[in-house]
């Protein structure tokens, strides 16, 4: 989970970080059915240098690359506090924060195809997450505002202003939904989604969610889902339940873990050395841990699950700021291997032939 200053910041403050899981995205409906070629793991990096990379684990090669972007790109360094990556159609979309960049990656070598920048003058904008829709990258910017870029030239058509710190954001019913996190104002957070309608590019609504929200996930049924730190010593950490037809706020309890990595009915979410699951259809939080065999973690902060393979892997950032770990488990939850990372492994990408 990528937090960059704010995670700095958060630390300062004795919060525990719970970083974002990501998912692939692709410009059809995603269907499980093409072979993987392998597995990414974008790593942070420590707070204030440029020491963010990208791991590259092929299947067919059983190889590891433990900086693949580098080795790439003739030793080019991805950048400083990398914060989140997907892939969308025959490309790879990392956002880089402290770099003020957006790289654009060929998928399957990691070749740089665009680096587009994201400055106030020489000051970043902080780029954060993104998301995709038709011909449209969305880039979070931690400045207030969303950025619309396009995937073919990518050029910035508009930029629509929203919160304060806008995170992740998820796309349900032709809507874009923006978390507004106001993480960095300690004390004073943010607690709402900006609905964006994807149409006509314009902000809809605005709907109230729990204090300092940082993560989106959508179901099949159409519901999102956000959780939230809280506000420290004030507020506890919640999960609000919004409904993408009415976008009206359907529940909203105290849940300390998260984010959610959804698939099916079941959504799944670390809690300490613990995969658990969170019915989406019946709202039961389940207690059995995903995993079987008796694994744990010293600092597990992401998770993403395979609908392919049925396995599920995790990110280990063990001391915050040596290489991380990542662990993959079967279906029935049972280690089949782990690998070692760069520092703060923070998203978990898959990538096929």
């Amino acid at each position: 989970m990528k937090n960059l200053n704010r995670i700095y910041f958060i630390a300062v403050s004795g919060l525990v970080s719970i970083l974002a899981a990501c998912h692939k995205d692709s410009p059809a409906p995603a269907t499980p059915t093409a072979q993987r070629a392998g597995v990414y793991v974008l790593n942070q990096g420590n707070y204030g240098k440029s020491n963010s990379s990208l791991t590259y684990y092929d299947y067919t090669t059983t190889s590891l690359t433990a900086d693949i972007f580098s080795s790439a790109n003739g030793g080019t360094q991805l950048g400083a506090l990398a914060n989140d990556a997907k892939v969308y159609g025959s490309k790879l979309y990392i956002t880089v924060d402290q770099s003020g960049v957006v790289n654009i990656l060929n998928a399957k070598t990691a070749k740089l195809i665009k680096s587009v920048s994201f400055l106030n003058n020489t000051v970043s904008r902080e780029p954060r997450s993104l998301a995709f829709y038709g011909s449209n990258a969305f880039v979070t910017l931690y400045d207030g505002n969303v950025a619309v870029m396009d995937t073919i030239n990518y050029n910035v058509s508009k930029y629509i202003a929203v919160g304060r710190n806008p995170e992740q954001m998820v796309i349900s019913n032709g809507k874009l939904y923006v978390v507004n996190s106001g993480g960095l104002t300690f004390g004073n957070p943010d607690k709402t989604v900006s609905v964006i309608d994807l149409a006509s590019l314009t902000v809809t609504k605005t709907i109230t969610v729990g204090d300092d929200p940082y993560a989106a996930s959508v179901d099949s049924y159409g519901n999102i889902y956000i959780n939230a730190y809280g506000n420290y010593g004030v507020t506890n950490a919640s999960l609000s339940i919004i409904n993408s037809s009415t976008d009206v706020v359907t529940s909203k309890t105290d849940f300390g873990p998260g984010p959610f990595v959804i698939n099916g009915d079941n959504a799944y979410y670390l809690s300490g050395s613990k995969v658990l699951t969170y019915n989406v259809k019946t709202g039961v939080n389940g207690t059995t841990n995903f995993i079987t065999d008796g694994t744990t973690f010293t600092n597990a902060n992401a998770l993403n699950y395979d609908p392919i393979s049925g396995e599920m892997f995790v990110a280990d950032a063990l001391n915050y700021s040596t290489n991380g770990m990542l662990y993959a488990f079967d279906k029935n939850g049972k280690k089949e291997y782990n690998l070692a990372t760069g520092i703060i492994p923070g998203t978990i990408v898959f990538v096929n032939k």
